[in-house]
C-alpha cells in the first residue's frame, strides 16, 4: 500500500492524558507524542471528582497540534467504570466522580440485598470491586443529580460526544459497568431490579464504528477540518490488549500501569462458579473477543509512595526507585497488592509497613525495601492470577506479554518472569495508543481483523524478552507466603486503625 494515513489517538489515564499522532503505511505504524498533560483528582465538599472540562480543553490543545497534517480520524480511550451524566439537553449534570471516592462504601452489600451476588455474576460476568459503575450509581440513589439525568456516558464516550455530538456508548467501556449483559447489550432487567433509571442507558456501538465528523466549534478550535471521530476500543485495556503482539491464544497478558489488568483472551465470556470464587471479570475486546482478567492494584502502590515521599521532601524518579529496589535484599516482606486498604489515596508507605506488622512480618524500612516489597508482591500476585485464569479458562499461557508503562520497568519484568516461571515479552509500552490508532486504521478499511493488527504491532515494535533463570527455591517459598496473604479477612488487618 502506498502513502501514509494519519490518525490521532487521545489516551486518558489515571495520572496523565496524552495526544498522539499515529502514522500507518499499511505495514508499520509509528507514533509521535503531541501533547501530555496531568490528570489528578479534585477533592471538594461532596467528594473526589475528575476535572473533565480541563481534560477536554487539554485534549483540544493536543488535537490542534496536528492541524494541517492530513488527519483522517480521532479516537479516544480512557479508564473504565467512571461515567458522566447528561440532562435532556445534553448538558453535563455535574463533574464525574472519581472511582476512588469513598461514597461506594457498603454499596456492594446493598446490591447483594437487591439481587443475589451469584445472579449478578451470572448475568454480567464482572468481578466484584467497590469502584464498579453499579455501586457508584447506587450511592447516588435519591440524589437530585440522578433525577436530573437523562443519559449516562462512560468517560471516553463523553469526550467523543463533545467532539462529534453523538451520545453513544462503546461496547468495551460499557462492559466494565457491571450493568451490561455478558452476552451483549445492557442488562435491563438487572438495572430495573437495582432500582436504577433505565433511561440512562442508550445505544451501544462496537469498536471500529465511525461516529461522524467533528463539530463546527471543535473544527474551529483545533483546525482539524474534515477529520471524523471513531469509537475505538475505548476502554484503555481493551485497546492495549488489541495491540498485544501475540501469535495465537496461548498467552497471558499484563496491561501494566496504575492498575495491572492480568488475564487471558477467550472467544466468549467464561462464567462459572470457579470464576466467581476467584472474582474474575469478563470484559469486551476488539473483534468480538473476551478479556478474562482480574484487576490488580498495580503501580498505584508505587505512585502513592512516591507522592508521599515527595511531600516529605524526598523526590525520586522511577528509574532511581528501581535501582534502589534492585539493591535491596530479595524475598523480604510481602503484601497482597489488592488488599482494600490500599485502594484510597493516603500514606501508602505507612500502610505497607502496618500490613507487614499485622501479618507477622518484619516491615520494610528503607525506600529500596519498600519498593522491592511492592515489586515482588506484584510479580507473585501476577503468577497467582495467571494460574487461576488458566484454571478457569482452559487456556495454557506459555508466555506472558507485558504491555503499557510497566513494560519499561526492567526489574519488575524480570521479577515477573522469575515468579511466574515463564518467559515475559515486554512491550509495546504504548500498547493502548497503538491499539487506538490501529482500530482507526481498521475503521478506515486499511486493516482486517485482530490478527492483522497484531502483525503490524510485531513488525513495528520489537519486544524485550525476559527468560526465567533456573528455579530458585526462594520464589516458591515467597509464593507460598503470598498465597497465605491473599484473601486474608480485612477485619484482621483493619483492627487498630491500619487504614
Amino acid at each position: 500500500m502506498s502513502g501514509e494515513a494519519r490518525f490521532l489517538a487521545v489516551d486518558l489515564g489515571a495520572e496523565s492524558g496524552r495526544v498522539f499522532l499515529g502514522r500507518f503505511d499499511g505495514g508499520r505504524v509509528s507514533l509521535e507524542e503531541l501533547h501530555r498533560f496531568p490528570n489528578m483528582p479534585v477533592r471538594v465538599a461532596d467528594g473526589l471528582h475528575w476535572d473533565v472540562l480541563r481534560l477536554f480543553g487539554e485534549t483540544e490543545r493536543g488535537l490542534g497540534r496536528a492541524a494541517g497534517r492530513g488527519v483522517r480520524s480521532v479516537g479516544v480511550d480512557a479508564w473504565g467504570v467512571d461515567f458522566a451524566l447528561l440532562d435532556r439537553e445534553g448538558a453535563l449534570v455535574s463533574n464525574p466522580y472519581h472511582y476512588r471516592d469513598a461514597r461506594t462504601a457498603g454499596m456492594m452489600e446493598e446490591a447483594g440485598r437487591r439481587v443475589p451476588k451469584e445472579e449478578i455474576y451470572r448475568i454480567t460476568g464482572i468481578q466484584f470491586i467497590p469502584l464498579n459503575t453499579l455501586y457508584q450509581l447506587l450511592a447516588m440513589e435519591g440524589s437530585p443529580l440522578l433525577e436530573a439525568s437523562d443519559r449516562l456516558l462512560m468517560i471516553p464516550d463523553l469526550f467523543a460526544y463533545w467532539l462529534c455530538g453523538e451520545r453513544l456508548c462503546e461496547h468495551t467501556a460499557a462492559t466494565t459497568t457491571q450493568l451490561y449483559a455478558a452476552g451483549g447489550g445492557w442488562a435491563r432487567a438487572l438495572i430495573r431490579r437495582m432500582g436504577l433509571p433505565e433511561r440512562l442507558f442508550g445505544e451501544v456501538v462496537r469498536p471500529g464504528t465511525r461516529l461522524g465528523g467533528l463539530l463546527p466549534g471543535v473544527r474551529e478550535d483545533t483546525g482539524l477540518g474534515e477529520a471524523e471521530v471513531v469509537a475505538v476500543a475505548t476502554h484503555d485495556t481493551a485497546s492495549a490488549v488489541a495491540a498485544v503482539p501475540a501469535r495465537g491464544r496461548d498467552f497471558a497478558y499484563i496491561s501494566s500501569g496504575t492498575w495491572s489488568l492480568v488475564g487471558v483472551e477467550t472467544e466468549r465470556p467464561v462464567i462459572s462458579e470457579e470464576g466467581l470464587r476467584y472474582n474474575f471479570t469478563n470484559e469486551g475486546g476488539f473483534g468480538g473477543t473476551n478479556r478474562l482478567l482480574k484487576n490488580v492494584m498495580g503501580l498505584w502502590l508505587l505512585q502513592e509512595c512516591r507522592r508521599v515521599w515527595a511531600r516529605e521532601g524526598r523526590e525520586y524518579g522511577y528509574g532511581e526507585l528501581a535501582r534502589l529496589a534492585a539493591e535491596a535484599p530479595p524475598f523480604g516482606p510481602l503484601v497482597d497488592p489488592d488488599w482494600e486498604g490500599f485502594l484510597p489515596p493516603g500514606d501508602m508507605p505507612g500502610r505497607i509497613r502496618r500490613f507487614c506488622e499485622r501479618t507477622g512480618q518484619r516491615p520494610p524500612e528503607s525506600v529500596g525495601e519498600v519498593v522491592r516489597c511492592i515489586f515482588e508482591s506484584l510479580a507473585l500476585k501476577y503468577r497467582w492470577v495467571i494460574e487461576r485464569a488458566e484454571r478457569v479458562s482452559g487456556v495454557r499461557a506459555g508466555v506472558v506479554h507485558v504491555v503499557g508503562g510497566g513494560a519499561r520497568n526492567a526489574l519488575l519484568c524480570r521479577l515477573t518472569a522469575e515468579a511466574a516461571r515463564r518467559p515475559v515479552l515486554a512491550g509495546p509500552d504504548e500498547a493502548t495508543v497503538l491499539g487506538n490508532v490501529l482500530v482507526q486504521a481498521h475503521a478506515a478499511g486499511m486493516l482486517g481483523g485482530l490478527g492483522e493488527i497484531r502483525e503490524v504491532v510485531r513488525a513495528s515494535v520489537p519486544a524485550e524478552v525476559y527468560e526465567p533463570e533456573e528455579a530458585d527455591e526462594g520464589w516458591e517459598e515467597a509464593y507460598g507466603r503470598l498465597c497465605g496473604l491473599v484473601g486474608l479477612p480485612s477485619g484482621e488487618l483493619a483492627e487498630g486503625g491500619l487504614v
